[in-house]
């Protein structure tokens, strides 16, 4: 499967051909044979199945699987061998282990090879394959181990880990640990070999094939095996015990003798020299006599490499290195110690061990302990050289970047230098100078670099020294030797000079001021050193046997100091010198008021806090108090004299910034006072005229060190910080209030005070007294409570945000701190301003945050340590009557109630959270919740308008008033805030467990009553139909919510609410049982449930609105015997209307309601009931007229009058759909009649249309007009037979006309009697109603309207006065902002456009044709070019920032909109009139659009209109084979009682206008678009290519294939497919054959016109024809059958025996179809006039274009 060039099976289908010609051979002979050679391998041996005697027998042994799987690992392919080895280890994992056997006399061979595999994913796994066949096979492995176990070694030591832990797993799997040892010597030769050979014979070159591995990945392969091998030596060795060992003994001579195995150590690859190092120091330790035996080769290969730093080799090296110097007693015979090892080594350690010092520097000890003297002589000279050395490393790049480094080179230098001391500790002159170049040459500059050195400071240097000084004084103390004594004494005597030299100086260092502190404290208390240094301090290595002294050293330096009691020597030693550095220091603090020298003194009585310290600081004239009598006692101590003579007058300098370090000092001098009370006496006295920042630290410090909280407790709750405390905040609020500014002390140090000191505690008491708490924490309520009326100014920010980051403090730490109500107070305020939009308090959203923090705070702490309730009085029942309140009495907008909301969720929400209980937050919800009366008057202050929608879709029917004007507020009305804020708290601040969510509910007692209003505000927003726009964004605040969804989610809630909403639907009607619909809707009742709700039908009898209402929603519901017991209950009613004592007309309407609901729930019915109905309605007609309302002033009639004559609108409605059969004569004439009387009086009260009763009054009355429109249109089957005779005439000649009339006067009427359609009162839907009506108008009533004429001065036109009155009166109500009228005017328009060419082609053929001039243009209808020129501006002012090509959104009915619309109905009409044209009308029309450019400007437009991707949406994603659904495939609605979809209408309309303008004015498209820059070219190209060609070209040659046309002499046909029309002319002997080809952008691209098989025509004839039609079909707006029913009338022309125009060659003109007419007088050739005109023009001449002659 190797290379790429490489075909392994042909047309690459089937792999693996091998392995299928072998199942073949096994098949047909029962046994494959034992082929040779099956894999790839480079070697020369035969393949994996040997070729022995009896092979056949031993290759049957192995399953055909296996055998098929072997052969797949000898391919090349790295992924082949991958998969072949993971299968190879699943077989052996599931095949039997008798199978898998069968495969161990192969295994070995191919485990050897696969095992050095290059790609490192087929060696690991290999290994995991191995391991699972060891796993199989277990004991039955070991005849094969030897020829295996050498590379099984070498692959545990794979430099890929994972291959490597997967071989020693495998290993680990077959031998336990105990018989690893015993497993190796068994294979012990075999193994051995495999490393010999791989060591000295093996080469890159032997062990991959030259010619087909690449000489990279041969070398990388070399390489690996290499450095596996040296490894697997080296593992060998530790394995094998001793006995074994020695038996090879001779042949690991005979492999260390050789040249080749030396050169190892000088390889190039790092890898192969850390190996062999690592192998050269496990023989020193394992074998010692074979590297003495090559010592010399030895010593060179490892100490003249000393200086290999590669960070893999450095490691093995020093191990390597170390072991020699002790296997190897001479080894400074065989090497330069001088010449070849030193300078190397000083080199290295000059550079800080290039990076590897914590590698490198652990081994500098060993090493030079191992040094002969003849190495190190002279020791003076070697010891400086030495530490010279290392300590320059220091310097070095990765040591002054690196802390570890860093670390290593010190530990190093002192560990050195300690054992150097110790070598030479005699008296002796030599180590005398030794001893004293050590500490005076190398220890001091060291500290001294140290002092200057912040990073060395920190590190473990100062521990070392402290650790040193201590052991010298054990040896001191312990054998009296004077060269410790004198160690000491040198060693202290250098200290005190150099600090001397850095204290004694104006300009000290603060960094080695900080240096010496650090350095005196750590000498001071050792454990006062980072852990870090302390970690490092054990030594890894032991000194030799001979040094006594060195044995000695061991145990202090491996054990870390911890003993506080040090010698008295080192005490008197290190006091000395801080005393003598204190009082130096003490002169520039006095004389020159040292900044520096102050902190450095600081730092010193920090570390030292001792009289004898104290003592120095002081001058003898100072020694004398004079303190005031209750401090004289105190003053005797020279810490607290210092303390109040010096430090407090530096407390109190002004000018002083820091005083961080001088509070130190106050703490270092109390240390030295013993009582308690005297330390509070002194802090009294000293903390009352401090400065806040001051006392600020003092209480920081305090807190946070135990120690000294316990000396200053008593000073902390005492009266003089309490008092000045209180005083502190009272200034802080007062300021506040102010403005004042916030950089003063007070601000800056002030309120981190008042905080520090109200949150912590001590011993769970306040830091500070009670008492002095509670008025702090009054001072800030009265505070908070000032400046929420004030927070207008805009300056309360900073002191609310202090406020705030106190108050959050306070309530988080302290526990109880709400006993005090005080605390309460502030966090009822807290929460008020959190609560309120920040409009109104001028609020940031920083300290927004920060006061919610604080309020959650304290509600959680309420809860936790207190228990709180929510009964009378308490935090929380305040919080819900303030909320309550906000909501009941604060007229809200959507933002201030979603802030209150948030803020009331939040505290459900930790109250949720903290409380042990449900109780709580259901006590609280129940603070929140209105009592019913409130309730009840919420719901009544809703506003009114909600009654328009339901009434006018018939989904309610409900009496009532309705204000003339629409009172609307800019805020919420009451019921919807309480209901969201209820409904937003039960849902999301309970427990997300389901299980607790219904036990919180459980313990609300109203709930059903809270939901069903949630309902009830939910039902009134749809009602409403969400505007203004205020409800919609409440609507989609609930939405977010998801109220609804969880109502319905949740079980407990669900049983009850139905009951509570048909309860609510009974009593009051209305809202309630819309919302008790919409609730059945989204639940799917059964009729059971819903039986349970009522009982019996009877229940809903006698009839009130409120039972109608409940009945009307219940009816869709019940089963059918309900519905036909209502329909029986109803009917007597009916029938028995007049036996009712008091007016009966509610009776009466609410009967026919629910009949009519029955009905439509197509229950079945007798038509004598139906009959019966009709005739009641009829007795009505005679004895109570009044209730049709006919000549009525409907503004004077009740609601109720209104909703019965609409109720029997919609009942003769129904009978006309349903049963017109049972109608007799009278019955026709009555509601014909009726119909006719209502129409008169709707028309009459027009005035009226704002009242939503009158309106449905209209609307039901225009329904009736409709379904009698469609009756009378197309009656029903079979039922035309069974009406009176004369109806359908009475309908058509008297009933129609009086109808039509009537309707469209009131379309006029009513833009003329509400002229702003904006208005909430506009009768939108009575307008939709009549247009509606309207649209089934006969065009014959439209030409014989009965309009007021309207003519427009100065106006051309030659159509009769009623369509010009007509169209003059419509057209402009096209761009009236009403959709229904703009619909309802398109479609009686559309009716009339076919009409309106034939007066204008009566006007053309009246004119001359002997007129001179340019090509005649005649203009489309005037009316409706005026509405393209108005609206063309328009349209530029609303597209004008949309590039071509872009897709503009247009929000529905919009302004914008309306334009748009108007606009594009319009065009659409005027492609009606277009295509009703005759060609030469159309070729006139089309001129004068190109001159106005309203076509080039329409299609500009239509592609901004258009989408990009103009699928119809709603389709699946990937649709099965069918064409996609776009815009110009399907159909546009547009009728004007469509509501959905209305933000598709315009792009829809857009991409039809474009279809309709590409298909009647394909010329002037063409046209248009070879104008246009390359960029609008390009996408106007590509999207009719992509989107409209197909759809045209097909309706094209289907037109071709559908037409009924016929020529004489010509015959055309068309073929889809190949998108071609042929047409095929022959007159006498003469046969012509065309052939039209479409292009793919047709109609952009230009038509090809080809030539077919043509007979007895010339050449040149021929190509005039062709050319003529090419032209015809290019330039002519029209079909392709127009243009060869033009080019066949040329063509016959010709052959008649007119002459050809010898300007366009041409017999018919192609633009105005007239002949030549035009002669000139001297060559008698005839032209047509439009050409002589262009050509004069063109020319400037007036000379005929043949003769040349002036042209008469």
């Amino acid at each position: 499967m190797g290379g790429k060039n490489k075909q392994r099976t042909k047309g690459n289908v089937r792999p693996s051909s091998s392995g299928r010609a072998a199942d073949l051979l096994a098949r047909e002979n029962g046994v494959a044979p034992g082929f040779v050679g099956f894999g790839v391998s480079t070697s020369s041996d035969p393949g994996y199945v040997p070729a022995v005697q009896g092979a056949e027998e031993i290759d049957n042994l192995v399953d055909a699987d296996f055998r098929m799987v072997l052969r797949k690992l000898s391919k090349r392919d790295a992924v082949t061998k991958l998969k072949a080895v993971q299968e190879f280890g699943a077989m052996c994992q599931e095949r039997q282990p008798d199978v898998v056997k069968g495969v161990l006399p192969y295994w070995p061979r191919i485990y050897c090879r696969i095992s050095m595999d290059h790609d490192r994913r087929v060696r690991e796994a290999t290994q995991q394959a191995f391991e699972q066949l060891v796993l199989k096979v277990k004991r039955n492995l070991a005849p094969y181990l030897k020829s295996i176990m050498g590379h099984w070694l070498i692959s545990q030591c794979d430099t890929y880990s994972p291959a490597a832990s997967a071989a020693s797993a495998a290993f680990q799997a077959a031998f336990p640990l105990n018989k690893q040892p015993e497993a190796i010597s068994f294979c012990k030769d075999e193994v051995l070999n495999v490393l010999q050979d791989n060591l000295l014979k093996e080469t890159a070159d032997t062990l991959s094939d030259p010619q087909s591995v690449p000489e990279e990945e041969r070398e990388a392969k070399y390489i690996r095996l290499l450095t596996c091998s040296l490894l697997a030596l080296k593992r060998l060795l530790n394995i094998l015990p001793d006995q074994d060992r020695e038996l090879l003994k001779e042949r690991l001579t005979q492999l260390i003798t050789q040249g080749k195995f030396w050169k190892y150590s000088k390889h190039k690859t790092p890898q192969i020299r850390g190996a062999f190092f690592e192998l050269i120091a496990t023989m020193c330790a394992d074998a010692p006599q074979l590297i003495q035996a090559e010592a010399a080769r030895a010593c060179s290969a490892v100490l003249l490499s000393i200086d290999d730093t590669d960070p893999v080799v450095l490691p093995p090296l020093w191990e390597a290195v170390l072991h020699i110097l002790s296997c190897i007693d001479n080894c400074w015979t065989h090497v330069s110690a001088r010449k070849g090892v030193m300078p190397k080594l000083w080199v290295l350690l000059k550079e800080g061990g290039q990076g590897l010092a914590t590698s490198l520097h652990p081994n500098l000890l060993p090493f030079i302990s191992k040094l002969p003297a003849e190495v190190t002589q002279p020791n003076l000279e070697f010891s400086r050289t030495f530490l010279t050395s290392v300590i320059q490393g220091l310097s070095s790049d990765r040591a002054t970047s690196s802390p570890s480094e860093s670390a290593a080179i010190i530990f190093a230098t002192m560990e050195c230098l300690r054992f150097i001391i110790l070598q030479n500790a005699g008296d002796e002159q030599e180590q005398r100078n030794i001893q004293n170049m050590l500490i005076s040459e190398q220890l001091l500059p060291l500290i001294d670099r140290a002092l200057g050195n912040p990073s060395l400071q920190t590190g473990p240097l100062f521990p070392q020294v402290s650790d040193m000084l201590l052991s010298w004084e054990k040896w001191v103390a312990g054998k009296e030797t004077p060269t410790f004594q004198r160690l000491l004494s040198d060693f202290w005597e250098g200290l005190g000079h150099l600090c001397t030299t850095y204290v004694d100086c104006e300009e000290a260092k603060q960094t080695a001021l900080e240096g010496i502190a650090s350095l005196l404290q750590i000498m001071h208390n050792p454990n006062s050193a980072s852990k870090q240094t302390k970690k490092k301090k054990t030594v890894k290595v032991c000194f030799t046997d001979k040094e006594d002294r060195g044995q000695g050293e061991e145990p202090p330096r491996e054990t870390p100091v911890v003993e506080e009691q040090h010698c008295p020597l080192r005490n008197g030693h290190l006091l000395d010198l801080v005393c003598q550095l204190a009082e130096l220091n003490m002169v520039y603090v006095s004389d020159r008021e040292s900044e520096r020298h102050l902190r450095f003194l600081s730092q010193l009585l920090g570390a030292f806090p001792s009289p004898q310290v104290f003592q120095v600081l002081l001058r003898p004239e100072e020694m004398k108090p004079e303190m005031g009598p209750e401090l004289r006692p105190l003053a005797e101590s020279t810490a607290v004299y210092f303390l109040l003579q010096r430090v407090t007058v530096w407390l109190k300098q002004d000018d002083r910034k820091d005083t961080d370090f001088l509070v130190d000092m106050v703490f270092s001098s109390l240390q030295c006072c013993s009582s308690s009370d005297d330390k509070t006496l002194i802090l009294n006295h000293i903390s009352r005229d401090l400065n806040w920042s001051v006392t600020l630290q003092l209480i920081e410090k305090a807190c946070a060190d135990p120690v000294r909280l316990g000396v200053c407790v008593s000073w902390l709750r005492g009266p003089v910080l309490g008092e000045r405390l209180v005083g502190l905040a009272g200034e802080l609020c007062v300021m506040g209030l102010r403005g004042s500014s916030s950089s003063s002390s007070h601000h800056a140090h002030g309120w981190p005070l008042i905080s520090l000191a109200l949150s912590q505690q001590h011993n769970n008491e306040p830091l500070i007294g009670k008492a002095y708490v509670k008025q702090i924490i009054d001072e800030l309520h009265a505070t908070l409570s000032e400046a929420k009326g004030m927070s207008d100014a805009g300056n309360m920010e900073p002191l609310l945000t202090f406020i705030s980051d106190v108050a959050a403090t306070f309530f988080s730490s302290v526990k109880g701190c709400l006993l005090l109500a005080s605390a309460e107070e502030l966090l009822m305020t807290v929460f008020q301003l959190c609560a309120q939009n920040q409009i109104f308090t001028h609020l940031s959203d920083a300290l927004l945050l920060k006061l919610q923090h604080a309020y959650t705070a304290g509600i959680q702490s309420l809860i936790t340590h207190l228990g709180a309730g929510a009964t009378k009085g308490t935090l929380l029942h305040n919080i819900g009557l303030w909320v309550k309140s906000q909501l009941l009495t604060i007229p809200l907008t959507v933002k201030s109630l979603q802030v209150l909301v948030q803020a009331v969720e939040s505290l459900a929400q930790t109250i949720a959270s903290a409380q042990n209980t449900s109780c709580l937050l259901s006590q609280f919800i129940c603070c929140l919740a209105p009592t019913e009366e409130e309730w009840s008057c919420i719901r009544r202050a809703l506003p009114p308008q909600w009654v328009k929608h339901p009434l006018l879709c018939g989904r309610l029917r409900v009496t009532g008033e309705y204000p003339c004007m629409d009172l609307w507020t800019n805020r919420l009305p009451a019921h919807l805030c309480v209901s969201a804020l209820l409904g937003r708290i039960i849902f999301t601040a309970a427990s997300p467990d389901d299980q607790q969510v219904e036990a919180d509910f459980s313990e609300i007692p109203d709930l059903k009553h809270i939901v069903s209003e949630i309902f009830y505000g939910l039902q009134w927003c749809e009602e409403m139909e969400l505007s203004p726009p205020m409800v919609s964004e409440y609507h989609k605040l609930l939405q977010t919510w998801s109220l609804e969804q969880r109502i319905h989610n949740d079980s407990l809630i669900q049983t009850t609410l139905f009951d509570t909403l048909f309860t609510r639907s009974q009593e009051e009607g209305s809202l309630w049982s819309l919302a008790l619909a919409k609730c059945m809707q989204n639940s799917k009742m059964e009729p059971s449930h819903i039986k349970a709700l009522y009982g019996n039908v009877e229940s809903f009898f006698p009839l009130s609105e409120h039972s109608v209402s409940t009945v009307l929603v219940l009816c869709p519901f019940l089963a059918s015997e309900e519905r036909e017991s209502l329909i029986a209950l109803c009917v007597t009613e009916l029938l028995n209307w007049q036996d009712s004592e008091q007016d009966c007309i509610d009776s009466v309407r609410g009967c026919l309601a629910v009949l009519l609901c029955c009905l439509q729930a197509d229950t079945a019915v007798e038509d004598e009931i139906l009959l019966a109905v009709v005739a009641t309605i009829a007795e009505w007609r005679n004895s109570r007229e009044e209730w049709f309302l006919f000549n009525s002033d409907l503004g004077k009639v009740s609601t109720a009058g209104l909703l019965l004559a609409v109720e029997m609108m919609r009942f003769l409605c129904w009978m006309v759909d349903h049963s017109p059969t049972v109608l007799g004569n009278t019955h026709w004439d009555l509601l014909l009649c009726s119909m006719l009387a209502w129409l008169e009086t709707a028309s009459e009260n027009s005035s009226m249309f704002w009242n939503p009763w009158v309106q449905l009054f209209v609307c039901a009355n225009c329904e009736l007009i409709v379904r009698l429109s469609e009756f009378f249109t197309s009656p029903p089957a079979g039922v035309q037979e069974q009406l009176p005779p004369e109806l359908n005439s009475e309908w058509k000649e008297f009933f129609l006309e009086g109808i039509h009339n009537l309707l469209l006067s009131l379309l006029i009427k009513i833009p003329v009697d509400f002229t702003e359609p904006d208005d909430p009162l506009f009768p939108l839907p009575a307008l939709r109603a009549v247009g509606e009506a309207l649209t089934y108008i006969p065009v014959e009533l439209l030409t014989q309207n009965k309009l007021p004429p309207r003519f427009v001065a100065d106006q051309r036109s030659s159509l009769p006065e009623p369509l010009q009155t007509l169209l003059n009166t419509l057209s402009p109500l096209l761009l009236f902002k009403a959709r229904p009228l703009q619909l309802a005017v398109y479609h009686i328009l559309h009716k009339v456009m076919p009409l309106l060419p034939e007066s204008d082609s009566e006007s053309a053929s009246a004119k001359s044709d002997d007129e001179d001039g340019e090509e005649p243009c005649l203009s489309p209808p005037a009316a409706l070019m005026s509405i393209l020129s108005a609206t063309e501006e328009l349209l530029e002012n609303i597209l004008g920032g949309v590039q071509v090509g872009e897709f503009a959104v247009v929000q529905p009915l919009s302004m914008e909109h309306c334009f748009i619309l108007g606009y594009l109905l319009a065009w659409k009409l005027l492609f009606t009139f277009f295509k009703a044209s005759s060609s030469h009308l159309r070729a006139q029309y089309s001129l004068h659009l190109k001159k106005t450019r309203s076509l080039h400007k329409l299609l500009l437009h239509l592609f901004r209109l258009m989408p990009e991707n103009p699928s119809v949406p709603g389709q699946p994603a990937e649709p099965s084979g069918k064409e996609p659904k776009t815009f110009f495939t399907e159909s546009l609605s547009l009728a004007p009682r469509k509501t959905d979809g209305l933000q598709f209408e315009v792009p829809h309309l857009a991409c039809l206008v474009y279809y309709g303008a590409l298909k009647d004015l394909p010329a002037m498209v063409r046209l248009w678009w070879n104008s246009q820059e390359k960029r609008v070219f390009s996408t106007v190209d590509k999207f009719t290519s992509k989107y409209v060609s197909g759809v045209l070209s097909a309706q094209e040659i289907a037109s071709v294939q559908s037409s009924t046309q016929t020529f004489e002499n010509m015959m055309v046909k068309a073929r889809s497919a190949t998108r071609e029309v042929i047409a095929t002319y022959s007159v006498d002997d003469i046969f012509i054959e065309l052939v039209i080809q479409l292009p793919q952008n047709y109609p952009l691209g230009s038509i090809s016109v080809e030539s077919g098989r043509r007979v007895g025509v010339a050449v040149q004839q021929w190509r005039n024809w062709m050319l003529q039609l090419s032209t015809y079909l290019t330039h002519q707006n029209g079909s392709i059958l127009e243009g060869l029913s033009l080019w066949k009338n040329n063509v016959d022309k010709r052959f008649e025996g007119v002459e050809d125009c010898m300007i366009c060659f041409s017999v018919i003109h192609g633009s105005n179809y007239s002949l030549p007419k035009k002669a000139c007088r001297t060559c008698k050739k005839k032209f047509h006039s439009a050409c002589l005109y262009k050509w004069f023009t063109s020319s400037n001449k007036s000379t005929c274009p043949l003769c040349r002659e002036t042209f008469f």
